[in-house]
Formats: C-alpha cells, structure tokens, sequence
C-alpha cells in the first residue's frame, strides 16, 4: 500500500504563489510516476501534471505550463508543486497521485492522497 499526503495549501490572491507538497511512504515500486490533479466545485477532477520518479520526465497540462513546476526529492519521497502566477480559475482541492505509467486521465491513477485547498482570489 502506498500512502500519500499532500500539504501547502491556502489562500492567495491573484497573481500569487504557492508550493504544494506531497509525501510518499509505504509499498516502493519501480517507473512509477507521481501526478497532481485538481478538483473544482461541481467540476471533474483534471490532469495538472506529472513526473516519473526514475527519469524524471516531466509534462504540464496547457492550463499551467509556464506558470507551474513539477519537482522530486528523491531523499524525501516527495513531489512539489510550485505554482506562479496563480488566477482566479486556479481554485481547487489538489490532489497528489501515484500510478505505474505516465496517464494522463486521472482515473488512471492507483494511489491518491486527500486533498489540499488551494484558493485564490481577484
């Protein structure tokens, strides 16, 4: 089983930033990938972007490319989510996920972690 936590979320106003961050612990598996995907009221939840733990190959949803940044520390088992330049659109529970393959559908993913609100205002 894999556990997964995620923290640094709040209130920002637009234009701001944020780092979320998301702990990994329990079952270690091999190529696994490590994603962050939001959920907006009364909307499905969306792919925000992903990074392969070995590789570290990274990809952006066009939403955020340019203004969000994807990174691991593989000594702490943990990913972050570095967000600029945050918009009103931006609002959501963010949620940090693991799966063995690079989707991009977040249903695809096995192990999700329980939500940080992130909110950020005109």
């Amino acid at each position: 089983q894999v556990q997964l936590v995620e923290s640094g979320g709040g209130l920002v106003q637009a234009g701001g930033s944020l780092r979320l961050s998301c702990a990994k612990s329990g079952r270690t598996f091999s190529n696994y990938v490590m994603a962050w995907s939001r959920q907006a009221p009364g909307k499905e939840r969306e792919f925000v972007a992903h990074i392969a733990w070995s590789s570290g190959s990274i990809y952006y949803a066009d939403s955020v490319k340019g203004r969000f940044t994807i990174s691991r520390d593989n000594a702490k088992n943990t990913v972050y989510l570095q967000m600029n330049s945050l918009k009103p659109e931006d609002t959501a529970v963010y949620f940090c996920a693991a799966g063995s393959a690079a989707y991009i559908l977040p249903r695809n993913y096995d192990y999700w972690g329980q939500g940080t609100q992130v909110t950020v205002s005109s």
